[in-house]
């Protein structure tokens, strides 16, 4: 038995917001945004749009392309830093919301990993026997956490949501997932609303050296793990937390740039939900063919990190 994605989904809220738009409230500018992150418009969500409504939306494409019904579910895990409330979990909103009675559900909590931890443990149920279809998904509304003032942070986060159907498999599909976690340092990268800082606040150095060295030592171990060179990868889909991050991480791994999904130029970083906008987006457009290896890696707050190594099928 081996498990594999079998479907894919995504939606982007219909307000978007652009660097020039951002100027118009802050000291910034278009040209300084760009030169830095490589973002030139982000999604907002509307004041009453939540993360469930977004990840129904994306879950809902995923179970089409997958050819499965919410009934065939048998787990569903929700990737989010932003959730509807404290509890009950949006796994169990989107759940409801989806029709899917009594299938188990939960909510993975490892910001911008969090869609590697979910697909991690959506193939290891699966390996188990315990699960044959499990909906992973990674929502975030990050506008929810953002201080308009700081020009530091609120230019590089967006909104969305992005699914994936992880299925049991004759063949193989996924080859290795793989996750790590160090928790020394959260005041580096943190959002502390239970101790008076209700907004996202990071030193913004540390985070850049360290999530370049994340993604490439996690890719690293993908590769060792399972014999693979980086030129045997079709698709590196990393984390899209800022386009020199992207850009250093292929570099270092001698993964040519055209071989590199980039999607934050348009959807800036939505955490949990970057690594499946693009995969899908990726997908959706012919990119991703039977048979391509693809590379998903993520480094997030926590600091968290971790792997997914594919074939396509």
């Amino acid at each position: 038995m081996y498990s594999t994605i079998t479907g894919t989904g995504r939606y982007l809220p219909a307000d978007i917001l652009t660097n020039d738009d951002l100027a118009r409230r802050i000291d910034t500018n278009d040209e300084w945004i760009r030169s830095m992150t490589g973002i030139r418009h982000r999604h907002i969500a509307a004041r009453d749009e939540e993360a469930s409504d977004m990840a129904l939306v994306a879950s809902r494409q995923a179970l089409a392309a997958a050819g499965i019904t919410p009934r065939d579910l048998d787990l569903i895990i929700v990737a989010t830093i932003t959730p509807d409330m404290i509890f009950p979990s949006t796994a169990a909103l989107l759940q409801a919301k989806l029709g899917a009675r009594h299938v188990g559900a939960f909510d993975v909590s490892a910001a911008c990993t969090g869609f590697i931890y979910g697909v991690t443990l959506a193939d290891a149920m699966v390996l188990k026997g315990a699960a044959r279809h499990v909906l992973v998904v990674g929502a975030e509304k990050m506008s929810r956490l953002l201080d308009w003032n700081d020009r530091s942070t609120c230019v590089l986060f967006g909104d969305g949501a992005g699914a994936a159907i992880v299925s049991a498999s004759t063949s193989p599909g996924i080859r290795l997932a793989r996750v790590h976690a160090d928790g020394s340092q959260p005041e580096v990268l943190n959002c502390a609303p239970n101790r008076g800082s209700p907004y996202i606040r990071m030193d913004g150095g540390v985070v850049y050296r360290f999530a370049v060295r994340g993604m490439v030592e996690t890719a690293e171990e993908a590769l060792r793990a399972t014999s693979t060179l980086s030129g045997d990868i079709d698709w590196f889909i990393p984390h899209q937390a800022n386009l020199r991050i992207v850009e250093g991480a292929a570099r270092k791994l001698g993964i040519p740039r055209e071989r590199v999904v980039v999607s934050v130029d348009r959807h800036a970083n939505t955490s949990a939900a970057s690594i499946p906008l693009a995969l899908c987006e990726a997908v959706d457009d012919g990119r991703i063919k039977a048979g391509h290896q693809v590379l998903m890696v993520g480094v997030g707050g926590g600091f968290t990190w971790g792997s997914v190594l594919l074939r396509w099928t």
